[in-house]
């Protein structure tokens, strides 16, 4: 189990907020979020294909609150990065960092209880592959790295990550049964690159924000899901003071 700190956050005093590009919006559920939890932001991380769109939506579902999904029918990007990724690879990491701080934002500034499938923290992981590995120029990466940080001064933290961990071998597998054309291309050593990436981003990010690892397949239902969160949040043992999430390191 990994440990970070209890998040306090004040809320702006005005409502106002620009509206966010078609299908980013909170998916809106009946009730509300159980007393247990107050006002809580869930992020949900993971691996492509590791199953947070449908976590997302059942947690939202069973706790009562907003559900904010990724950005992916509307990614005027996505099909040009997957046939040229060196080409599109700033662009599109801009593009995706850009929509998540509208989304991200939104759920702050709107003061109510939510779960997000992906966090605006993982798309530094997928910068930071894209450099690695050359796919992304060195000065496109730190120009990134520079506005994910200015960007971040704004940004008030999630409640809680939970982190859905699979294999890169079942990442490929679950892109292959879900048939997307657009991911038709994506080749093993990039989900295993990708997979590196995301054991330094847990490692890191739980200094900063409470992580909850877990394995989604040992969980059949929302309801469990709910009840593995809520004792791994409340624990007092989970929390401890921090600093902030660094997407260079």
């Amino acid at each position: 189990m990994l440990t970070e700190t209890e998040i306090t956050r004040e809320r702006p005093t005005s409502p106002a907020v620009p509206p966010l590009a078609t299908g980013s919006g909170p998916t809106r559920t009946a009730g509300a979020a159980p007393d247990v939890f107050g006002n809580i932001f869930i992020g949900i991380a993971g691996m492509i294909g590791a199953g947070k769109s449908t976590l997302a939506t059942a947690l939202g579902k069973h706790l009562g609150i907003d559900t904010y999904y990724e950005p992916v029918a509307d990614n005027e990007y996505l099909a040009d990065f997957y046939r040229d990724t060196a080409r599109y690879s700033f662009a599109m990491q801009v593009y995706l960092l850009n929509r998540r701080f509208q989304q991200h934002q939104e759920i702050i500034w709107r003061g109510k209880s939510a779960v997000q499938d992906r966090t605006i923290y993982e798309d530094s992981i997928f910068a930071k592959m894209l450099a690695k590995t050359g796919l992304m120029d060195q000065r496109d990466y730190r120009t990134y790295v520079e506005l994910f940080r200015n960007m971040s001064n704004f940004m008030c933290k999630p409640s809680v990550i939970i982190f859905l961990d699979v294999s890169p071998e079942a990442s490929a597998e679950r892109i292959r049964m879900r048939s997307r054309d657009v991911e038709a291309k994506i080749e093993l050593g990039y989900l295993q690159a990708l997979n590196e990436g995301y054991q330094e981003f847990i490692a890191s990010i739980s200094k900063v924000i409470p992580v909850i690892r877990i394995d989604y397949e040992r969980f059949a239902t929302a309801e469990e899901m709910a009840e593995v969160i809520k004792r791994e949040y409340l624990d007092a043992s989970f929390l401890r003071q921090v600093t902030r999430f660094d997407p260079a390191r």
